[in-house]
């Protein structure tokens, strides 16, 4: 498949809820692209020199939250590239503005028994600790769904290979440049 050179003019922000695949789908996607992948999550825990875990338990949610605009705001600033946000990320109105202004945005969603069963493998997602995951990411889903919808573009990650969601978004992208 022969992209468009505009696909890799713009930086492609990933949205979803936790365990949608914005990091494992992401990396793949700026491999195709071309692109250097940034992960927010990564890159927050590297400025704070701290887990989220920790910032969350440290700071609590809400000076996390600030933390993730600001290094959102400076990726945003960067030439383009894939971007895998955390799952409250778009929640914040100022962050989905520069978004929109600065990005593509995708909403990468998946069905709630699908993300129930991938993040009980991992216990590094302070909003999904201490409770039944599923009845979390379903109010999640209430909350954040309707946000999420005002994506530009939006993916069903479904339980199929990541290379099968890659070219949803690459089809998805094509589309909308031509």
């Amino acid at each position: 498949m022969t992209l468009s050179p505009a696909l890799r003019s713009r930086t492609i922000a990933l949205v979803g809820l936790p365990g949608v695949g914005k990091s494992s789908i992401g990396r793949r996607l700026a491999a195709a692209l071309g692109l250097p992948f940034r992960d927010a999550d990564e890159e927050i825990e590297r400025a704070a020199g701290r887990s989220i875990s920790e910032i969350f338990a440290e700071r609590g949610e809400a000076e996390f939250r600030e933390g993730e605009r600001r290094v959102i705001a400076r990726l945003l600033d960067d030439p383009p590239h894939v971007l895998a946000t955390g799952g409250g990320a778009f929640m914040n109105a100022e962050t989905r503005r520069l978004i929109s202004e600065k990005a593509t945005s995708i909403w990468l969603r998946a069905d709630l028994e699908v993300l129930a069963r991938r993040v009980a493998r991992k216990n590094n997602r302070p909003l999904l600790r201490g409770d039944d995951p599923h009845k979390i990411l379903v109010g999640l889903a209430e909350q954040r769904h309707p946000v999420y919808a005002d994506a530009d573009i939006t993916i069903d990650s479904a339980e199929a290979p990541h290379s099968a969601t890659v070219s949803a978004i690459l089809d998805a992208l094509e589309a909308r440049v031509s």
